[in-house]
């Protein structure tokens, strides 16, 4: 019929590959193939001799390696944080190394995501994620190709499996064909993922250096805090707190009040809010707004990447721009701030607090708090034990801040501003690497030198 854009598959195809679903021969998937297999440049993983191992279910322990799962494979690359869970190597179980492609091999939305392991400890991969080694191609130029269309077009052609159950198999990514770029296309594409790495290193450094410098205004950088192995408590003091544990009265909390106390400009949280409030358990919907939960928020910065959405009706808080949000349950994540800087609203859920205030900065605000002065406190005011702690909003409203002079504040927050503007510049070179590959396919690799030229004076 005119104007009917239909899958076609010979014969012959559905029987080499064994699958006659119209998914595998949707158009868009085959032309993209066809342009890589048909430019007379390409080789299959299997026939340039692939390594492509998928990984096993972890044996978990406290002590170990790292394990990589399918939520840590997102975006261009992967590295290794305190925050990856650990386990024991369990025979002869693939490991993964630095510069190894990371693929995930299952879950609806997240299967066929690729990602570059730039860390240098090696870490196990779980039975969602799947190693990919190759003889030919430099990793960071296979992390371009595999995450741009042509590659992503292939991957998920070859994804089997429906109604949630999807898989993507270690034998179906072999038959991927890799388009060859000249040694000089591909230099330009490895030079942006190293220089994409230092970018991300200074903003780390740079991320660093507010804390430092409140310590320095309050001159208490290098300042050695008391901890003695016994101290004592009065009764009153106990009854007074309603707490009876020693953590409560460890004499450094009493150092840290008095030399916050000593700068004159020194109040309770809780005076300078407007709001302190919990979210709520969400009410998961695919439209709404995005979820943030404690997972999201990390040290300064609210990830805002695939959340799933819920319905606002009947939240008791929605998260603004300049809200900050603090971390209320958990161990190792519990008492992290960080300031939501995006213009999209949010809903928290149980486990995160949003404080709101216009009486200082909310970037300044979440550096205190994560400054060793604000987690002192919070470390004393965390109640519960054996992994169920809590912080609950009015022990968050009994921290002591430093309203620090408006100089100050700024100069705290123009550091975290400009180590976010070095990230943002870090992830536009990985997205140029990308682009530069598939204007490379299309349209020569002319077009692709011209357009790294004209991004690198934009980036």
């Amino acid at each position: 019929m005119k104007g009917l854009d239909a899958n076609v598959g010979t014969a012959r195809e559905i029987e080499t590959v064994q699958r006659f679903d119209a998914e595998y021969f949707r158009r868009a998937y085959v032309t993209c193939e066809e342009a890589v297999t048909q430019s007379g440049r390409s080789i299959r993983l299997r026939d340039e001799g692939a390594s492509v191992q998928r990984g096993q279910q972890p044996t978990y322990s406290e002590d170990g390696i790292p394990v990589v799962n399918s939520k840590h494979v997102k975006g261009m690359f992967v590295s290794v944080t305190d925050e990856n869970r650990r386990a024991v190597l369990m025979g002869r179980g693939p490991l993964i190394k630095e510069g190894d492609i990371l693929i995930n091999g299952t879950g609806l939305g997240t299967v066929g995501r690729v990602s570059l392991y730039v860390s240098e400890e090696n870490a196990i991969p779980d039975n969602h994620v799947t190693i990919a080694r190759s003889k030919t191609f430099e990793p960071e130029f296979l992390a371009a190709f595999l995450n741009g269309k042509y590659g992503q077009a292939q991957l998920q052609r070859r994804v089997r499996g429906s109604s949630g159950q999807v898989e993507l198999y270690p034998l179906d990514i072999l038959e991927v064909s890799v388009w060859r770029a000249s040694a000089a296309l591909t230099a330009r594409v490895c030079k942006l993922y190293a220089t994409s790495f230092e970018k991300r290193d200074a903003a780390s450094r740079r991320m660093a250096e507010p804390g430092d410098l409140l310590l320095a205004e309050l001159g208490l950088l290098g300042w050695t805090a008391p901890q003695p192995l016994s101290f004592t408590a009065s009764a009153n003091s106990a009854f007074t707190a309603e707490r009876i544990d020693a953590q409560f009265f460890r004499p450094l909390f009493a150092e840290v009040n008095a030399k916050l106390l000593a700068t004159g400009s020194a109040c309770e949280l809780g005076s300078i809010l407007s709001t302190n409030a919990r979210g709520r358990q969400p009410q998961y919907s695919d439209d709404g707004l995005p979820v943030i939960n404690s997972k999201h928020v990390r040290t300064n910065r609210v990830i805002l990447v695939d959340n799933r959405s819920a319905t606002d009706a009947g939240s008791p808080i929605v998260i603004e721009t300049g809200d900050v949000l603090m971390n209320g349950t958990g161990e190792g994540t519990i008492g992290r701030a960080a300031p939501y800087l995006h213009n999209r609203r949010a809903l928290p859920d149980n486990h995160v607090t949003v404080l709101r205030t216009d009486r200082v900065d909310p970037v300044y605000l979440a550096v205190f708090l994560n400054s060793p002065l604000g987690q002192w406190q919070i470390e004393r005011h965390i109640k519960g034990s054996s992994g169920q702690v809590e912080l609950y909003p009015s022990d968050i409203a009994r921290i002591m801040v430093w309203e620090a002079p408006e100089a100050v504040q700024q100069s705290v927050r123009a550091a975290i501003l400009s180590a976010f503007d070095e990230e943002r510049r870090a992830n536009d070179l990985l997205e140029a690497a990308k682009i530069a590959v598939e204007i490379a396919i299309e349209s020569g690799e002319p077009a692709a030198m011209a357009y790294l030229d004209h991004a690198a004076g934009t980036i």
